[in-house]
Parts: structure tokens; C-alpha cells; sequence
């Protein structure tokens, strides 16, 4: 019966032993400031309105005729209606991915 108390205070301070030898935790990414937090924002910003031009330069490269054309100078309304489409799913395409 002396065995099973003494087994228990074994498992008891193995535990704490083993706890010990856990590492910190990595530093996290997020900002810990409010200036950091704005870079953060000013750098996040500036990559997802470049990506949106680029994609939406890329549509209108791969898709038949001019669009921008199309939309400024012959005021199609059905091409404005598709490159916003095209906008909008370039732009959640993108949150989604900054978002990870």
C-alpha cells in the first residue's frame, strides 16, 4: 500500500519536470504597437492594390479585346459591370490569402 503514494508523487513531480523543459513561445508576427500596427496596414495595403492592378491588367490581357478601351471610350456599361467582377474576385482572392 506504501508503493501507490509514492508512485503518484513520482508521476506528480515527473510532470513538473517535464514542463519545465518546454520552450517559450515563438514571438508573434502581430504588432505590438500602434505604429507598428499602422506599417502593417500601409504595407498590406499597398501589396493588395498593386496585386488587384496586376490582376486586373492580366484579365484584361487574356480575355478578347481592349476592356479598359471598351469601358472608357465607348461607355460599354457591360464591360465596366465585367471588369468589376474581375476586380472584386482579384481583390477576395487576395484578402483571403493576407488573411492566411
Amino acid at each position: 500500500m506504501k508503493t501507490l503514494p509514492l508512485t503518484l508523487l513520482a508521476l506528480l513531480f515527473t510532470q513538473s519536470l517535464l514542463a519545465a523543459d518546454i520552450p517559450p513561445a515563438a514571438a508573434s508576427w502581430h504588432a505590438q504597437t500602434l505604429t507598428s500596427a499602422i506599417g502593417n496596414v500601409l504595407i498590406f495595403a499597398a501589396i493588395g492594390i498593386a496585386a488587384a492592378i496586376i490582376g486586373f491588367k492580366l484579365f484584361d490581357v487574356f480575355t478578347p479585346g481592349n476592356l479598359q478601351k471598351e469601358i472608357i471610350e465607348n461607355k460599354n456599361i457591360a464591360a465596366a459591370i465585367l471588369a468589376a467582377a474581375a476586380i472584386l474576385g482579384v481583390s477576395i482572392i487576395i484578402a483571403a490569402s493576407m488573411l492566411g
